[in-house]
């Protein structure tokens, strides 16, 4: 919030599409808590399966029946993944991916993408999006040196920069988010997703996809059934806990057990598979079939329509980018394609905007970097209310000397 100029808002209460902070005041939320809710707030069927199990015991440090329907659930859908090891955050799954990968192939250097944010393991802190870019951090106190020098960074969608920096014989994982969505969003360039499944095959290094965000958001099997591009390894969370702390990786059986008990790759946690945390996941993708992600292209869509309608008929030139369940508005007047591309918009304007959406009721991200989304609880009339008070915004910084639009 400081980012676009104002006090953090402290909510009070959700239901559906909605949001209450503690004034009183409610929004039409599309931060959803940053992707877990795409159900909305307080669905019935998420809070009654969370009460139901929390009646059973909340934490038993030991396997259940429900961790194995989870896996079996995620395995359905992303027939990469024969294994699953749930983990308590996305920051740990992609420290227990990376350290796999790294045991696997015997080779230290990891590859990830400018503007790319996998959590807050040291190493991939470089060069990151989301909060990081938000605040100008580069990086971060306390993340050692040697630590950095680990890591390669390469722009994402540049084709020649990835075929030069995997000519690497110490190239362990190339991760990215197939569909990136920590510099706000930006869709793969054709070929490009494609081109990453080569590249770590001939390098010999494990392809990882960051699928915190796009996992069962983008498509009922992720960002890697919708590009049909498989990873070696996948990091899941957000949905995968229906709102609650959970994420996992998972990949080829012969991958997966090298992780200790069964291998010699250590990770554990001991609240990893929390029952209560499991029965929302559950309980969220039972809720998403091929018509639930119809219903949510649709909506999506039809905001996406909107607001670049809205912001033309005003004269401000912005790029609404979007795919199922996931939106940007970058102040710029040319598409964005990597993480300079989204630095270069106007956030100072995009801030802008984002005060005149809240004093409109509307809850929009409070950074240029960060996803708008939308969710299966919003409806006609929620994106209705949404880009007229969109099209008074634009008016607005229009009428405000001053402000670069």
């Amino acid at each position: 919030m400081r980012s676009i100029g104002r006090e953090p808002i402290f909510i009070a209460s959700g239901a559906g599409s909605r949001i209450r902070d503690v004034d009183g005041d409610e929004y039409v939320d599309y931060v959803c808590s940053w992707g877990p809710l795409i159900l909305g707030h307080a669905h019935p069927s998420v809070v009654d399966a969370v009460t139901r199990a929390a009646r059973q015991g909340t934490s038993f440090g030991a396997p259940t029946p429900g961790e194995v329907e989870l896996a079996e659930q995620i395995a359905d859908r992303m027939p990469s993944i024969e294994m699953v090891r749930m983990t308590s955050s996305g920051t740990e799954a992609t420290m227990s991916a990376l350290r796999l990968a790294r045991a696997v192939t015997g080779r230290s250097r990891v590859l990830k993408f400018a503007g790319a944010y996998h959590g807050h393991v040291d190493g991939l802190l470089a060069d990151a999006g989301s909060g990081l870019a938000t605040q100008s951090i580069p990086a971060s106190p306390g993340v050692p040196e040697v630590a950095a020098a680990q890591t390669v960074i390469a722009p994402f969608n540049d084709f020649a920069r990835l075929w030069e920096l995997t000519d690497d014989p110490d190239l362990a994982a190339i991760i990215a988010e197939p569909v990136p969505a920590n510099m706000g969003l930006v869709p793969p360039a054709d070929g490009f997703l494609e081109l990453l499944r080569e590249a770590a095959d001939q390098s010999g290094a494990l392809l990882i996809f960051d699928e915190v965000i796009s996992g069962f958001r983008v498509a009922r099997g992720g960002a890697q059934e919708r590009y049909g591009v498989s990873p070696d390894l996948t990091v899941l969370g957000k949905i995968v806990g229906g709102g609650l702390p959970a994420a996992a990786y998972g990949g080829r059986a012969e991958l997966m057990e090298r992780i200790a008990p069964a291998g010699d790759v250590y990770q554990a946690g001991t609240l990893s598979g929390n029952p209560l945390a499991v029965a929302a996941g559950l309980a969220t993708l039972a809720q998403l079939d091929w018509p639930a992600y119809e219903r949510l292209a649709q909506t999506t869509e039809l905001l996406a329509t909107g607001l670049s309608d809205v912001a033309a008929t005003a004269g401000v030139a912005v790029q609404v980018q979007s795919l199922p369940g996931l939106l940007t508005v970058f102040f710029s007047p040319t598409p964005v394609h990597d993480f300079a591309g989204a630095q270069a918009c106007d956030t100072e304007a995009y801030g802008a905007w984002c005060r005149q959406l809240l004093a409109r009721g509307v809850y929009p991200p409070p950074s240029q970097f960060e996803a708008w989304f939308p969710s299966l609880a919003h409806s006609d009339g929620d994106i209705e209310l949404t880009i007229e008070a969109a099209a008074r915004a634009f008016q607005a910084l229009e009428r405000q000397a001053g402000v670069s639009v």
